[in-house]
């Protein structure tokens, strides 16, 4: 209860009263005026009264003291039997909580949210956040559910009131077991880009985390697009470097794998995977064309205007039958060097291309053997056919005909005609969407001529008359051959009839010889953008059904694909989890890493005190593990205090109670109001009047 004033007038104007009355009440004593103790009296109560004392009285109510309670639901958090740990443990607090009714717990979950693509375990910035809408006096203390993996801990030093925005102790409660260990593969340097066939390095490590799992090395398997290619014997905790080769352009992925440990943590993080992009260098091209015509120039301009492509073209003007009396001496014809092309350095060639070419006694037969072995090996070669390849002198009467695809029946078929897409063709990424193949008839020119030959093997992709096989691609070996069965693919270049898509054409069937990945007519490929898993299946048989995906977490799911073009499945879908999957499809299997391949979350999975003691003794609170050495859950008391703690308890969590309270309401007596007034007035004056009458 206190006292205030709500005076009537202003206190400027009492306070003159005041003196006015005084200097009446001090004359009238100093002359002896009998009853001027009393007039000094009577003004006093006159300006009590005109002051209007109050007597107040205040309704408070105690405030609860705030306690939030961070539960840690990252991925880390759902190795093992940690979840059941956690809920059983988040239970148990609750019900330990309930126990005081001035204690208000605020529970707060944090999850992967899936904004970003390096995952963290932010379980301080939860705190701020669940703290914001009350005073820090409030805040009796902070409990932490986790396996002590979190990524945003303040520096506890120098004031740990400052970096957590209020002064209580804060407690940590960890899942997991103590002796717990992992071992785990990082990869640390490793080049973006590389050259074909040119060799490149890079570094991995083998990390052991925990308790040692047992010492020695770690045997380290590597994989490049599915094919195990090296198997490397790793030191835990030391750099190992590595060097390979890029075997073909475009992406490529390396697969990097330990071997799992009995006992420990997680296998979720015992495969790396990296991406490399395979530059091809200086492709080189031999195009032997076997008489001048108007198709050769078109061949040429194509392969010429490609800067990565080093174009060797010979042109077949004299063979050694003509003999016209010209002395050699005076001829300005470079002499074919075939030794130096098809036998030294044959090996070099990316990819050979025979443009009407016919054996004429130029090449020894021996060299078209020579050649078929190149294919064998993985070469590739092209047949752009014309007219000869029909009559006697045709190459599939060589040695090379053990690669061909077809045999030629030895007729041409002479008939204008639209070239179409097989339904093969339709699928096959090679001419799969070409310009003007929707529309029947096609919409581009027609050609005249196709060579007939046999059924062949391999896929058809193009027709031309009528069913005759136009364009036929095929693998031989480990190599691949194809075959344009007409030599008119220059009037689209000439825009005859509106011309056509030559350029597409001839740059997808060159690029699929030389084993462009995205070319591939059977694939399974998968990238990451963002958080985002984006799979591809790419056949040209029937519907590929569903893919299984396994999470980095262990679970799998199927997915079904979606057409979006004849022979092209996709699948797109925002993850939840972030890390290395696993897609399967049939016999076709891939890997792909979302999200950033060095994310925090991924790093260090075991579960660990250390990151909470500092920040706990600065508070003085503790860490304890939520359950004892038999798995069972063993929590610590809750012990709420008054005043600052200023001891740590190791046994207990200490609550520091708030003395916050909130004003309910205020009751308000007038001293100098109603008939207590009243009375006390005229009992002054009534006094004042009797003295002055005797």
């Amino acid at each position: 209860m206190t006292l205030t004033f709500s005076p009537f007038l202003p206190w400027i104007v009492i306070a003159v009263l005041a003196v006015a009355a005084l200097a009446l009440s001090f004359i009238g004593l100093w002359r002896g005026v009998r009853g001027a103790w009393l007039r000094g009296l009577a003004l006093a109560a006159l300006l009590a009264a005109i002051a209007n004392p109050l007597l107040t009285q205040e309704e408070r109510e105690p405030l609860s003291t705030i306690v939030p309670v961070i539960v840690d639901r990252s991925q880390s958090q759902d190795v093992q039997d940690r979840p059941q740990m956690t809920d059983t443990a988040l239970e148990t607090l609750k019900d330990r909580l309930s126990r005081f009714p001035r204690i208000e717990p605020r529970i707060v979950e944090v999850r992967d949210n899936g904004e970003s693509d390096s995952p963290s375990t932010q379980l301080f910035s939860a705190l701020s956040s669940a703290v914001s809408d009350v005073s820090p006096s409030r805040v009796g203390g902070a409990i932490f559910l986790s396996d002590g993996q979190i990524h945003d801990i303040p520096n506890a030093l120098p004031n740990a009131e400052q970096a957590l925005g209020f002064r209580a102790p804060v407690h940590g409660l960890i899942t997991g077991k103590a002796d717990e260990f992992d071992r785990r593969i990082e990869i640390v340097r490793a080049p973006r880009f590389g050259i074909v066939n040119e060799e490149q390095q890079l570094t991995l490590r083998v990390f052991d985390d925990g308790r040692p799992a047992g010492g020695g090395s770690a045997e380290v398997t590597v994989k490049m697009n599915g094919e195990e290619i090296a198997t490397l014997q790793a030191t835990p905790g030391q750099p190992t470097p590595f060097s390979f080769k890029v075997p073909r352009g475009g992406n490529n992925v390396m697969e990097f794998s330990v071997a799992e440990l009995p006992g420990e943590v997680t296998a979720a993080n015992n495969r790396a995977v990296h991406l490399i992009e395979g530059i091809r260098q200086n492709l080189r091209v031999l195009l032997v064309s076997g008489e001048p015509h108007a198709g050769e120039r078109a061949w040429r301009n194509l392969l010429k205007s490609d800067a990565s492509v080093d174009l060797v073209h010979f042109t077949i003007l004299r063979p050694p039958e003509k003999q016209d009396g010209t002395p050699i001496n005076e001829l300005s014809l470079i002499a074919f060097p075939t030794r130096e092309l098809f036998v030294e350095k044959i090996e070099d060639f990316d990819l050979i291309i025979f443009d009407r070419y016919q054996h004429r006694g130029v090449l020894p037969i021996l060299y078209y053997d020579y050649i078929a072995q190149y294919v064998e090996k993985g070469g590739a070669l092209l047949i752009a056919a014309g007219p000869e390849h029909a009559g006697q002198d045709s190459i599939a009467m060589t040695p090379l005909a053990s690669v061909l695809p077809a045999q030629p029946t030895g007729q041409v078929h002479q008939a204008a005609f639209y070239p179409r897409l097989s339904e093969a063709g339709k699928k096959h990424p090679v001419t799969r969407g070409l310009d003007g193949s929707a529309n029947e008839p096609p919409q581009w020119g027609r050609w005249f001529r196709t060579i007939s030959v046999d059924p062949p093997q391999g896929q058809t992709v193009m027709l031309g008359d009528g069913q005759d096989p136009l364009l036929v691609l095929n693998r031989q070996g480990e190599g691949r051959v194809a075959m344009l069965l007409s030599d008119q693919g220059w009037l689209w270049a000439r825009g005859f009839e509106g011309g056509g898509p030559h350029v597409a054409l001839y740059r997808r069937i060159a690029h699929w010889l030389m084993k462009e990945p995205e070319l591939e007519e059977e694939a399974l490929t998968a990238r990451a953008n963002g958080r985002t898993l984006e799979i591809t299946r790419q056949t040209i048989g029937d519907d590929p059904g569903q893919a299984s995906v396994r999470f980095p977490s262990g679970k799998t799911e199927n997915m079904a694909f979606t057409t979006t073009e004849p022979g092209l499945y996709k699948i797109e879908r925002r993850m939840d989890e972030t890390g290395l999957f696993e897609i399967k499809n049939g016999d076709f299997t891939t890997l792909v890493h979302v999200g950033a391949v060095d994310a925090p979350e991924f790093k260090a999975m075991i579960s660990t005190t250390e990151t909470l003691k500092p920040l706990a003794d600065a508070t003085r609170g503790s860490v304890h593990r939520v359950a004892d050495n038999s798995g069972r859950i063993a929590l610590p008391d809750i012990l709420p205090v008054r005043g600052d703690i200023r001891v740590a308890d190791e046994d207990r969590m200490l609550i520091r109670l708030t003395d916050e309270t909130v004003l309910k309401g205020v009751n308000t007596l007038p001293l100098f109001a109603g008939f207590a007034g009243l009375a006390a007035l005229l009992l002054a004056f009534s006094a004042l009047w009797w003295r002055e009458g005797r």
